[in-house]
């Protein structure tokens, strides 16, 4: 029995150090690191990109005609337009109660009249001097009196002639036109009301032209030229196109900046007084580019997982510009032959091992 005993007893250790021997084998070969992500590389791409500046500014009119009387005291009797009224030039804006100025020139045609009959009286007493003169039918001095009677009634036909003219002039003037084609913007003419020589009654937009004023610096005033053209975009969300006409001569003294002022098409959905922001176009310039979803943002600044070696990437902090369609400008950090993980770089760290699985240029 203690023999049996035994034997059982060497089975176990047997075993027990067998199992002991197995647990604490020596563990398999490490194998190569596994890499973190399957990406695609591209290249910088050169490209040739409008250049453009950025301004804002407001929409007014191109020019605004102060409609106003040049007679006084008289009341308006009609008024055929209004706000917004298009108007062509010679148009009757307005018409002033005209009869006293009717009378005036009914009262000025009858002085012509008798000025008229005095000159003729004056004329034939004259003509006798002239004949006489020098047979001593009449004395010198009365020859001379009626030689300066006959320039006198002269003097008075004309001057009754020209009040005559003037109040002509007054009925004229009663009937207010437009002196240019365009748009009526304001109003402060009310039917009824009595006038002031200058009294404001309208403004016009002269031909419904409106321009875009934007503000720039001067160096930024050194970079255009008239004939420029800009892609404005107004509040509502509306794209238009605009012609530079021309830049201001001067700065604001407070603010160091110049006007510059845009040509607009004409669009009725175009209303003077709203703002725009737009793009100058200033030419061509050549970019680098790269995908936008190269880009990797982090800490406020932007990144790419550049390939170094086959297999291998690392973080460059890049500075970006402008950016056009999926496309965005890389204006540093990067030399131009370098190649960088083109989506994915979110889920990557400085030095992991990628698997490059195709490359773009």
């Amino acid at each position: 029995m203690n023999r049996l005993k035994r034997h059982y007893m060497g089975l176990w250790l047997l075993s027990g150090l067998f199992f002991a021997t197995c647990v604490h084998a020596a563990p398999p070969p490490p194998q190569g690191e596994k890499a973190v992500l399957s990406v695609t590389v591209v290249g910088l791409v050169r490209e040739q990109w409008p250049k453009t500046l950025l301004a804002a500014g407001g929409i007014h009119p191109w020019q605004e005609a102060v409609v106003a009387a040049q007679i006084g005291g008289l009341a308006i009797e009609s008024l055929p337009v209004d706000v917004g009224s298009e108007v062509r030039e010679g148009d009757e804006l307005v018409r002033l109660s005209d009869a006293t100025v009717k009378a005036a020139i009914a009262l000025q045609r009858a002085n012509v009249a008798r000025a008229r009959a005095g000159l003729g009286l004056a004329k034939a007493n004259g003509d006798r001097a002239r004949a006489v003169k020098g047979s001593g039918a009449l004395s010198e001095q009365q020859i001379t009196q009626y030689l300066l009677a006959e320039e006198s009634a002269q003097a008075e036909l004309a001057a009754a002639q020209a009040s005559l003219a003037l109040e002509e002039v007054r009925l004229r003037q009663t009937r207010i036109l437009a002196a240019d084609a365009g748009i009526i913007s304001s109003r402060s003419a009310s039917l009824g009301a009595v006038v002031g020589v200058g009294s404001e009654l309208f403004r016009l937009v002269r031909q419904g032209r409106l321009e875009w004023r934007a503000e720039l610096t001067s160096v930024q005033l050194a970079l255009i030229k008239p004939g420029q053209q800009a892609r404005l975009t107004l509040s509502n969300g509306r794209n238009i196109s605009a012609t530079l006409r021309q830049v201001a001569p001067t700065l604001d003294a407070n603010t160091r900046k110049g006007l510059v002022y845009f040509d607009l098409p004409g669009d009725p959905l175009l209303q003077g007084g709203m703002f725009a922001q737009g793009e100058i176009h200033l030419g061509e310039e050549s970019v680098l580019t790269l995908p936008q979803s190269a880009i990797v943002f982090g800490d406020g600044f932007s990144y790419v997982f550049e390939r170094v070696g086959q297999d291998r990437v690392t973080r460059r902090k890049v500075t970006t510009g402008r950016r056009q369609g999926d496309r965005i400008a890389i204006e540093g950090g990067l030399e131009e032959k370098a190649m960088v993980v083109a989506t994915g770089g979110a889920f990557l760290k400085d030095g992991d091992r990628v698997l490059v699985m195709g490359e773009k240029r």
